[in-house]
């Protein structure tokens, strides 16, 4: 006759260990959005854009600083276009990857 291995499990003593109260509190995210720790999204991403904006901009004043003589070369301007590309493929990436998150979470049922 074999022998199974039947584990012993304490499940609601287990459960309420954990620091989720489900009871009265279910998303537990009130503490997150209020904390001013926590920066709001919009921030995150409003100042991102700016990054990526000053990024696109860079090689325009390194263009007229090899122009009127101020030390910059164009290999300077090629390296400020190749990082403004690659900023703006980077934006675009994560763009793309916040709508997909976002149409699924759309997409979910409860």
């Amino acid at each position: 006759m074999e022998q199974k291995y039947i584990p012993k499990i304490k499940l609601k003593a287990d459960i309420f260990e954990t620091n989720i109260d489900t009871m009265n509190k279910p998303f537990r995210l009130e503490n997150v959005a209020m904390s001013q720790e926590v920066p709001k999204f919009r921030d995150v991403f409003g100042g991102m854009i700016k990054a990526v904006d000053d990024t696109v901009k860079a090689p325009d004043q390194v263009m007229e600083d090899v122009i009127l003589g101020n030390g910059a070369d164009v290999h300077d301007v090629m390296i400020a276009m190749s990082k403004a590309e690659l900023s703006v493929n980077l934006a675009t990436q994560m763009t793309t990857k916040v709508i997909q998150a976002y149409e699924k979470v759309i997409s979910i049922q409860l």
